[in-house]
């Protein structure tokens, strides 16, 4: 407890508040942040949502929500009573200039009008623009409101600008908060300590060392109940664009000055600057995209994502991308970034391959070294080295991990990446959050890949649910004599 610091007291309005995403995730998220002692008393949460609901409803509704997706260990009546006594509730659309938006200016009326004000938006991103614009109409933004914005910003360059826009006219550049929870979760944050605080790491750091790096986040599940959703969204614009974009930033970025917000997002600009366009015609070679079909998953059989979904559809569920770093750190050095559902195994990691040592003196080219960071599940480093058989008398060379978990103090879980997040809004502290530029540069790569797949100009693949992917991924890699992790274990 005590290494955690209080933050001042403030108001969390919560648009959406009777969606998923609040239920599962954000009231879980504050409830653990009080639980620590990071949330004052008089902190104040009020939930918005157009579901007709009086104060106590939606209270019953959040008690069942920590209830259902909070260990049942760190649930003390009391600290559950302390929290759901923050919360209120008011019947609000949000979109709608006659909405009860006097409602909501009576609630927050009874607080201390100088203090840190948070809006999040939980609603679809459409509904930016018009939710500021009524929050500036009824006096509702102070010089202490931020405003954070969950993804997606927009489904191309052109619906991107129009929510910074909207969103923009209303609140400064440094008032705007963009979540994404990949860049709230501790392994991720740990590429940054594992490059420039262990002069080892540092060193090798460069296409001088490393052969090639893999990104993936693997699901074993499918979209099931998203399906509609996820059918106008699909695995570029729902991954790649935005949270493996900003993990392979981290990882190609040159070392900041110091980890300031400007600071770092410079650093990941940069990169997202230098990396290669790809075109139309270069993205039938440098990338796949694919559909899962009926298979078995975990030893059950389940169906398809066309079966799911219940009509046909050019939506990927899989996509692979080669990318190119053009800066002289990574020259040559291909980026392999993928995401799945109904994948093989669930998995989010970083895969680093070495360049083999360049000697003969064991009668053979002794194999790469491999540096591996487990970002889900199973946190934690795991490095392959070489060494000497002890099996035999002979001097043969075998690989041995050293495989050094990550682990909270006393056994606890990882805090949930949004736990950190939320309340780095009310801080102030903007460093794990997305500057505008780097949404219009992540844009400006991907959008050309999405029209070349919109085009037909890369054939749609299919793989089976439970297996790792279509082929035309393994080939994808052994154009230059690389192979995914889990065919090199």
């Amino acid at each position: 407890m005590e290494h955690f610091q209080q933050v001042e007291p403030f108001d969390y309005v919560i648009f959406g508040a009777t969606g998923d995403l609040t239920m599962r995730k954000l009231l879980p998220a504050l409830y653990n942040r009080l639980r620590i002692g990071q949330i004052p008393d008089d902190a104040c949460i009020i939930g918005a949502a157009r579901t007709e609901l009086d104060r106590e409803a939606y209270v019953a509704r959040a008690r069942e929500a920590l209830e259902r997706f909070l260990p049942s260990d760190i649930l003390s009546p009391g600290l559950v009573e302390r929290f759901l006594a923050r919360l209120d509730y008011v019947t609000l659309d949000s979109s709608r200039e006659s909405a009860q938006w006097d409602v909501l200016k009576a609630q927050l009326a009874k607080t201390d009008p100088d203090r840190v004000r948070v809006y999040y938006f939980a609603t679809a991103p459409q509904l930016y623009g018009s939710i500021c614009e009524n929050l500036h109409r009824y006096g509702l933004i102070t010089p202490k409101s931020r405003v954070v914005l969950e993804k997606p910003i927009g489904t191309d360059m052109a619906t991107a600008t129009a929510i910074n826009d909207g969103v923009g006219q209303y609140f400064p550049e440094k008032q705007i908060y963009r979540i994404d929870h990949y860049l709230g979760k501790e392994t991720v944050q740990n590429v940054l300590a594992l490059r420039f605080a262990n002069p080892l790491m540092n060193a090798a750091w460069s296409s001088e060392h490393i052969e090639s790096v893999q990104i993936t986040a693997a699901e074993t599940v499918g979209v099931e109940g998203r399906a509609a959703y996820y059918d106008t969204s699909g695995a570029l614009r729902d991954m790649i664009q935005n949270h493996l974009l900003q993990v392979l930033c981290l990882v190609a970025m040159e070392a900041p000055d110091s980890l300031e917000a400007d600071a770092v997002r410079n650093a990941k600009l940069a990169v997202l600057n230098a990396l290669r366009p790809i075109t139309e015609t270069s993205a039938a070679t440098e990338t796949v995209r694919a559909q899962y079909t009926a298979g078995v998953v975990d030893g059950e059989n389940v169906p398809g994502y066309l079966e799911e979904l219940g009509k046909p559809s050019s939506t990927e569920t899989y996509a692979a991308i080669r990318a190119w770093v053009d800066t002289p750190r990574w020259k040559d050095v291909p980026f392999y970034i993928r995401t799945a559902k109904r994948s093989g195994r669930k998995v989010s990691e970083i895969v680093v391959t070495f360049r083999p040592a360049a000697t003969t003196m064991f009668g053979a080219t002794p194999a790469s070294n491999r540096l591996v960071l487990r970002i889900q599940p199973n946190e934690g480093v795991e490095l392959r080295l070489n060494v000497k058989n002890p099996a035999l008398d002979v001097f043969n060379l075998h690989p041995a991990d050293l495989d050094a978990s990550i682990r909270m103090e006393g056994g606890m879980p990882f805090p949930d990446s949004y736990e950190r997040l939320l309340l780095d809004a009310v801080r102030g502290d903007p460093v794990l959050f997305i500057r505008r530029d780097e949404v219009e540069a992540a844009w400006r790569w991907a959008e050309p890949v999405l029209d070349a797949w919109k085009h037909d100009k890369v054939p749609m693949q299919t793989y089976s649910a439970g297996s790792y992917g279509p082929d035309q991924a393994t080939r994808l890699l052994a154009d230059h004599d690389d192979t995914w992790h889990e065919a090199s274990e």
